[in-house]
């Protein structure tokens, strides 16, 4: 255990003993100058923060700080009336030193400083304490909002979005702990008027009775040590409160107490001399004693002096710093150079023609569907969609937007912001007519229809989606076919870390050993390729805990983990228990693909010839035309042992038809061959 922690627990215990055990009178004159101490130390520490949550441990501290002064308070209560008035030095030289010897002032100064804490400072401290408790809750929605907001924009990250949302939550729990912390204040003082009351009280009767004093003697004896323990216990108590009150009421700012208050209180120099003169007018036209009023003018007019001419001096350098930084400043800095190298991984710009719709002002949605896209992603795909940086681009036409991924064009097309589209359901009609287009994230032949059209074309059959709807499914599309390139080493690194939060166990048997972050992140990637959902990472890393020690190829690693997700893949192609139709590969094509396989020591390929390897593109394609024409989803099936080299052979071609293997299927799917790929 650090010595740190050792020393609050030391503390903590020493209070109890306090609580207990009559202590000797040197230890409770150390202890009640540890009290002061730290009583100083708090209030100078609030002064100095720049925000609240800074000190946030301020309410549980505050609580410890009460119970060590109330436990203060029952050792020198014990030692006052137990020991014969024997009380150690700081009470009683507080009690004849500080107040002169009078109890009667002395106790009127603890009344004073009393009113002072209890009315004053701490149901002040205690009530905005109440609202600021009660106005952090109420503005929570709202900030989370504008934190939304801003990472779909792209104004800031990931991480600083999480940390935002994180010092929110701290914020709500600070001022919440505030809240009824203030009364612990509050209780200390009413205890402190409580203490001694049954100190002098007390201290008579014990006088009198006990030790045979006179009233006048007892009287003056005990009241004096009573006061001088009540100033002892209450002057940290005062200091404590005001740092109670600094606390709850400071602003975040960018400086300390101490820099804000010069700051902003001298901010108006010329406001100095008013003041001055109003000063020295009052000393000048009233019977007060003029020296001093003069006197005071006068600082108060130096002061202003002073400070216009350090204002003037600084606005001068400050013209002068732009003057010489504004022609070459942006070339000259490094720090300018390299910010123009970062790219973003997902930018989505737009002419200025489709502004208003980014812009909220004008009824815009589109950060809204951001936010559902990269839900319905992470839902679906299994993946954290980076942050989409969105931008206008006045070199692109009025009614353009392009998609780029990672700074390089991927996608792009132009919408009609007056104008519906509308998709034929396969029999078009005439009396629907409007501008020809293509719907952008799939190639139909679409048009461009007004609203007086829309309704025709409904009643036609016509799919009818607006331009916001348009845009986003053309987004999510681009993004789910680029969703390899978007899974890298910091992305798996991100999602490791959120398994081994569930799964611990299970991250240390495949990661560092035997496999590395970039070896799980191919195997990733090669899921993303064919939209497989990533999702369900904790039946990958079991395959991978189980393969990975005898496997390095990050390809066949993929192959077995498609094999352990056979239930989300039949699910994937066959959503309600139906017959799979697919077209079947040949076992001669199977055995021609498993001959012409070559083994290195970077990995197996097909080396397959030419001419072969064009007939049997030509062949799955044929197939795969003709499987569309009869109104399936084009599928090919072939053995576990081949999958992987016939997707390889056809991606180029035709990236959008699944291939899948035997044992990526369940055992009660019922599979039709529509076709088979024969070869030679």
């Amino acid at each position: 255990m650090a010595p740190r922690d050792l020393t609050v627990l030391l503390g903590v215990i020493t209070i109890v003993i306090m609580l207990i055990i009559p202590l000797p009178t040197g230890i409770i004159d150390f202890l009640i100058i540890i009290n002061i101490s730290l009583a100083l130390l708090i209030i100078l520490v609030a002064m100095n923060t720049k925000e609240a949550l800074q000190f946030s441990i301020f309410p549980t501290l505050l609580l410890l700080v009460t119970l060590f002064r109330l436990g203060l308070n029952v050792s020198t209560t014990r030692a006052i009336l137990g020991n014969h008035g024997d009380a150690g030095n700081v009470i009683e030289t507080f009690g004849s030193f500080v107040v002169g010897g009078n109890a009667l002032v002395g106790f009127v100064i603890f009344i004073i400083l009393v009113v002072i804490q209890f009315v004053v400072i701490t149901k002040g401290a205690e009530r905005v304490s109440e609202v600021g408790a009660r106005f952090t809750l109420d503005a929570m929605p709202g900030k989370q909002m504008s934190i939304d907001a801003d990472l779909n924009a792209g104004m800031i990250s990931d991480i600083e979005a999480k940390e935002r949302r994180k010092k929110i939550e701290q914020e709500a729990d600070f001022y919440g702990s505030m809240d009824g912390a203030s009364k612990f204040v509050k209780g200390d003082a009413i205890a402190g008027i409580v203490i001694v009351i049954i100190n002098i009280i007390f201290g008579l009767v014990i006088g009198m009775l006990q030790e045979g004093m006179p009233l006048a003697a007892a009287a003056d004896k005990y009241t004096l040590l009573t006061v001088g323990d009540g100033l002892v216990s209450q002057i940290p108590a005062l200091l404590i409160s005001t740092a109670t009150g600094i606390v709850v009421t400071r602003a975040a700012s960018d400086g300390n107490l101490g820099h804000d208050v010069t700051k902003q209180l001298f901010a108006y120099p010329k406001m100095m001399y008013v003041a001055g003169i109003t000063i020295f007018l009052l000393g000048a036209a009233t019977p007060i004693n003029w020296p001093i009023p003069t006197m005071v003018a006068l600082m108060l007019g130096a002061g202003g002096f002073f400070l216009s001419r350090e204002e003037a001096r600084g606005k001068v350098e400050e013209e002068r710093a732009d003057i010489e930084n504004e022609p070459d400043d942006d070339l000259a800095s490094p720090e300018s150079v390299v910010s123009l190298l970062q790219v973003d991984p997902i930018e989505f710009e737009f002419g200025y023609g489709l502004i208003p719709l980014a812009d909220t002002n004008q009824g815009g949605d589109l950060l809204d569907r951001v936010v559902m896209i990269r839900r319905q992603l992470a839902i679906e795909m299994g993946m954290v969609v980076p942050v989409i940086r969105i931008r206008d681009n006045i070199q692109l036409q009025p009614n353009e937007y392009s998609i780029k991924i990672k700074g390089s064009e991927v996608a792009k097309g132009e919408l009609l912001l007056d104008h519906y589209m509308a998709m034929s359901p396969g029999v078009d009609d005439d009396a629907v007519t409007g501008i020809e287009t293509i719907e952008p994230a799939f190639g139909l032949p679409a048009l461009w229809i007004t609203e007086e059209t829309k309704e025709k074309a409904e009643l036609s059959g016509y799919t009818v989606v607006d331009p916001p709807s348009v845009v986003s499914t053309h987004l999510t599309e681009v993004v789910k076919n680029h969703a390899h390139e978007l899974v890298g080493r910091g992305e798996t690194k991100q999602l490791i870390d959120h398994l081994n939060e569930s799964y611990s166990t299970l991250v240390e048997d495949v990661t560092p050993n035997p496999l590395t972050i970039g070896e799980v992140q191919k195997v990733l990637s090669n899921l993303l390729k064919e939209k497989v959902s990533i999702r369900n990472l904790p039946i990958i890393f079991e395959t991978l805990a189980d393969y990975g020690q005898m496997i390095k190829d990050t390809t066949l690693l993929t192959e077995y983990v498609r094999q352990s997700l056979s239930r989300q893949i039949s699910k994937q192609f066959v959503p309600d228990n139906e017959a799979l139709h697919v077209v079947t590969v040949s076992g001669a094509v199977e055995k021609l693909i498993s001959d012409s396989v070559q083994q290195t020591e970077h990995g197996n390929y097909l080396a397959l010839d030419p001419e072969r390897s064009q007939l049997l593109i030509e062949q799955i394609m044929e197939e795969v035309e003709r499987m569309q024409q009869m109104g399936y989803m084009p599928i090919l099936l072939c053995s576990p042992a081949v999958r992987m080299y016939v997707r390889h052979l056809i991606e180029r071609y035709i990236p959008q038809v699944p291939v899948l293997s035997y044992n990526e299927l369940e055992p009660n799917v019922e599979v039709q061959s529509i076709g088979v790929v024969k070869g030679i």
